[in-house]
């Protein structure tokens, strides 16, 4: 009669690939928070130049803005690069994972569009003062 019951050694091994699941799972939501945080500093960005345009020199509200604007795709990239980091030290046992081709896909998503705000910022109130 055969014993089916799984060594301690293969159930380490399944707790163990169920950790590294986990970790990639998370690293996941880390990477989902940190894109978030970019966002809200693009955001925080773009409503203090909203609510302080007004300010003088005219120049002050959008070089304040772009900071918190670079601030947020220095973000993501900071984000990009760990989770992707991570990402390639683990592998996946039980679950898909998101791909370092996504992560980096959103990156540059959020900085295009970064950029295209600080250019709207600079040209469009630069061409409604004159």
């Amino acid at each position: 009669m055969a014993d089916d019951t799984p060594s301690r050694s293969e159930l380490a091994e399944d707790r163990t690939d169920l950790a590294e699941d986990r970790t990639l799972l998370a690293n996941e939501r880390t990477f989902s928070g940190w894109a978030r945080t970019a966002l809200a500093t693009i955001g925080i960005g773009l409503g203090f130049h909203v609510l302080f345009g007004a300010l003088e020199p005219a120049w002050l509200p959008r070089v304040i803005a772009t900071i918190f604007i670079a601030l947020g795709v220095a973000i993501i990239w900071m984000a990009e690069r760990r989770a992707c980091a991570i990402q390639a030290r683990l592998s996946a046992h039980n679950i898909h994972t998101l791909r370092s081709l996504n992560m980096r896909l959103i990156a540059w998503v959020y900085t295009v569009g970064a950029l295209a705000l600080l250019v709207a910022l600079w040209l469009i109130d630069g061409a409604a003062t004159s």
